[in-house]
């Protein structure tokens, strides 16, 4: 006869070996895991049953909130009804019909939309059209895409070509034909600006530089995030996206916004390009698109680069490019279930009605011990911290690890706190974001 044990705990009872965790110290997470098991609202609930303050949507995509109940029903509907639809050379009405409602939310003139699985895939989209669009037009030799400096555009080639954060890249070989703008980061003028930074919008002015090095005859396009996120919510100067858009229109260059983080209500307008007024030619989108449920992405972009490469034979290909779950019925499902939750609750404006407030709160943490920076804009925010001499983004993960098990999980890059809260956000969540984290701080040497 068997003697008793104990119950395993969640952790020890599932195996943690077999996953290979992305962008994660593997053998640290291993040694002390920090697992979560349901969600609901505002708050994850944790594997020791420690309810957990979502400060981060998830990972920049639950904009509506956890376990919303309409789009688990959407896409149980959906996958009973057809769980699989090809989209080549066939088609099904729910990736029609999901184009046509981003076409209706998107900036004017952006009303063509071709659907990937993620944000890097809609960056690497993005980039062979702007290719293929030159081409088409016989303007064959813009072959280079231009980049920024501190970048993140997702994990395919194409992506961390043009993206300009290092570890993504030096260990893999990157596309040729790839220059970069310099990052706006500017700590020493712009540290603790409310909202925009005032200073800066010249850095836009190195894209004339990068014209006159290469020739305008040879540059296909610019991609910029508007906000870059995953280096450290590093925020445009004003009038910089707008000096982008001068230089990128006079030299017929193609224009590019990943708003794989921007879209979708972060900023306070359904895109960055709207609140900051800023039309491009193409912008990526993903995350907050199915609210998370379900992996999908969508190259929004303006009809001329479509109909350029619409000039051949009706029985031709137009652009030898796609996915098998392009457009995937069930993810689609999820997409209008997602926009639909964004109209009735009208959480696509929403961050800009509680902008101010959150500001006021975030800079409250000014003046804690190595706050060298906060910067803010929409619901988005960081907390940027000295980083200990031989020991950079170990402050960073300290303030991450211990704000999780004190309840709150937010984001660390390096030595940089990312605050991304969903956008149902109350008062008294924001109010407990802060305490937590200007507490934790404190008390993190």
């Amino acid at each position: 006869m068997n003697s008793p044990s104990r119950k395993p705990s969640a952790e020890s009872a599932t195996r943690l070996d077999s996953f290979w965790m992305p962008f994660t110290a593997n053998r640290q997470f291993k040694g002390r895991p920090r697992m979560l098991q349901s969600a609901e609202g505002m708050f994850y609930t944790d594997t020791e049953g420690r309810q957990v303050l979502d400060g981060t949507a998830g990972l920049w995509c639950c904009n509506a909130g956890h376990g919303r109940r309409e789009i688990a029903e959407a896409v149980s509907r959906q996958i009973s009804q057809m769980d699989f639809a090809p989209t080549f050379q066939m088609g099904h009405p729910l990736p029609f019909e999901l184009a046509e409602q981003l076409a209706g939310i998107a900036p004017p003139g952006l009303n063509r939309v071709f659907f990937t699985n993620s944000g890097s895939e809609a960056v690497d989209t993005a980039l062979k059209i702007a290719l293929a669009y030159h081409r088409a037009r016989g303007e064959g030799s813009r072959r280079l895409l231009i980049g920024r400096e501190l970048a993140y555009h997702g994990v395919g080639f194409g992506g961390i070509s043009v993206g300009g954060i290092a570890n993504n890249r030096r260990a893999y070989t990157t596309l040729p034909n790839v220059d970069h703008l310099p990052h706006t980061l500017d700590l020493e003028r712009n540290a603790f600006t409310r909202g925009l930074p005032v200073n800066g919008a010249e850095q836009a002015d190195h894209l004339e530089r990068l014209v006159n090095l290469h020739g305008a005859e040879n540059i296909a396009a610019v991609i910029v995030e508007p906000l870059s996120g995953s280096a450290g919510v590093i925020l445009p100067p004003v009038g910089y996206l707008q000096r982008l858009r001068e230089i990128t229109r006079r030299h017929g260059i193609v224009l590019i916004f990943d708003e794989v983080i921007t879209g979708f209500g972060r900023v306070g307008a359904p895109f960055a390009a709207q609140r900051w007024e800023v039309v491009p030619d193409m912008l990526t989108a993903a995350k907050g698109l199915t609210n998370g449920a379900i992996p999908m992405g969508a190259v929004l972009l303006h009809s001329a680069l479509q109909d350029a490469l619409m000039s051949g034979p009706e029985q031709q290909i137009e652009f030898f490019h796609g996915y098998t779950y392009s457009g995937h019925p069930v993810a689609a499902a999820a997409a209008l279930a997602t926009l639909e939750i964004y109209r009735s609750e009208q959480l696509l404006t929403r961050a800009a009605d509680l902008e101010e407030d959150w500001q006021t709160l975030l800079h409250s943490l000014a003046g804690l011990p190595n706050v060298v920076d906060i910067r803010n804009t929409g619901l988005v925010g960081a907390v940027h911290l000295a980083s200990r001499e031989n020991s950079p983004g170990s402050r960073g993960y300290e303030v991450f690890e211990r704000c999780f098990r004190e309840g709150l999980l937010v984001r660390c890059t390096g030595d940089i706190i990312a605050l991304s809260p969903p956008l149902i956000i109350e008062p008294g969540h924001m109010d407990r974001i802060i305490d937590t984290l200007g507490s934790v701080i404190q008390r993190t040497a």
